[in-house]
């Protein structure tokens, strides 16, 4: 099986998906005090996600060629929410975050940052209707309090409002930002995140150069690309998986643990000393992501008859036969017809199960 074949496979286990990309961006940001030392955050987060745009369009190339690509069209109301999402999230979101923190202490920073879990929480409850119960609310207090005690360096200092609000406006956009790309998971996941970070990495390096960032040396400029890719490209489409699987709220929470990620490279890397703090972190973030592995949500609820074309495996839902031309293998992807059907069984508020409670 190809690797992205066992990327879309993992629609199955979504839980996975999010915790390796909240583990590829967690890493992303001690790494890149390594090697990128001298360059304006501003344009380093442009090629970051530049980078990951160019290396997955690679790697969506080598796939059609060979052959693996299927027939994959983004439909025309999807096209709405990935521009809010790119907006949002690849253009608005950095903007205000770079603001933000020039204004604002780093140990205040890392905690207003949490502040993106919990709007994309009380986004997908609140605003579009995801199912929850107590275990997935305790489970998401739990990860989020972990990820604040790690990020907690013994005070928060407030110099003034502008930084802090800024940085929250940043949080709010992301948010937003994944809870429309929740909206197009059914869409090929590798193309929606080339396509996100040519366009964000493209409008964040014009602005910042616009603004007198210089460019930094060819080898500091690859490296940043190569971390993106890895960072932000796969993390992204991963995120991506996740947010069919899962639904937005249960990815953003597991995404909450990239903190820990990154703590983790900074103790083998950087030869930080293990602290009560981080271990009480960890303990935190253990227990929330087990009562979210742990979840049984089971109810009879309805399907609605819809058309609509995503990568599939022949499971449960897609009892659906071929038609001479639609592609073979496992996972493939064509238009496909789902039944009007009521039924009970456990599931996740994922594309299938967006039905209210």
């Amino acid at each position: 099986m190809s690797l992205f074949a066992s990327i879309i496979t993992w629609r199955r286990g979504g839980a996975s998906a999010a915790l390796v990309a909240a583990m590829l961006f967690g890493v992303s940001t001690p790494v890149a005090k390594l090697f990128v030392a001298d360059m304006s955050p501003w344009l380093l987060a442009g090629l970051l996600y530049l980078g990951s745009g160019l290396g997955l369009s690679l790697a969506d190339v080598g796939r059609q060629l060979l052959g693996r690509a299927g027939v994959l069209r983004v439909a025309r109301g999807d096209v709405i929410w990935i521009a809010w999402a790119i907006l949002l999230g690849g253009v608005c979101g950095p903007v205000l975050l770079m603001a933000g923190l020039a204004r604002t202490p780093a140990s205040t920073a890392s905690l207003l940052l949490n502040l993106e879990g919990v709007f994309t929480t009380a986004i997908a409850w609140y605003v579009f209707r995801e199912g929850f119960d107590r275990r997935i609310a305790l489970g998401f207090v739990a990860i989020t309090a972990g990820a604040g005690i790690l990020g907690w360096a013994g005070g928060i200092r407030v110099e003034g409002v502008s930084g802090p609000a800024l940085i929250a406006a940043a949080c709010l956009a992301w948010a937003l930002d994944n809870n429309c790309t929740r909206r197009v998971s059914h869409n090929d996941p590798l193309r929606l995140a080339a396509i996100k970070g040519l366009i964000a990495g493209s409008v964040n390096v014009a602005v910042a150069t616009a603004l007198g960032a210089s460019l930094p040396s060819l080898s500091a400029m690859v490296a940043s690309a190569i971390l993106g890719f890895f960072g932000y490209g796969l993390s992204l489409v991963l995120f991506i998986v996740a947010l069919g699987s899962l639904g937005a709220a249960r990815t953003g929470a597991y995404f909450s643990t990239a903190p820990f990620a990154g703590s983790i490279v900074a103790l083998l890397l950087l030869h930080e000393p293990v602290t009560l703090r981080f271990l009480i972190a960890f303990a935190l973030m253990a227990i929330g992501v087990w009562l979210h592995l742990t979840e049984d949500h089971e109810h009879e609820h309805l399907h609605d008859q819809m058309v609509h074309a995503h990568w599939h495996l022949h499971d449960d839902h897609h009892a659906h036969a071929h038609d001479h031309g639609d592609p073979g293998g496992s996972p493939h992807a064509h238009a496909h017809t789902h039944p009007l059907v009521w039924h009970r069984h456990p599931h996740f508020p994922d594309t299938h199960h967006r039905h209210s409670h």
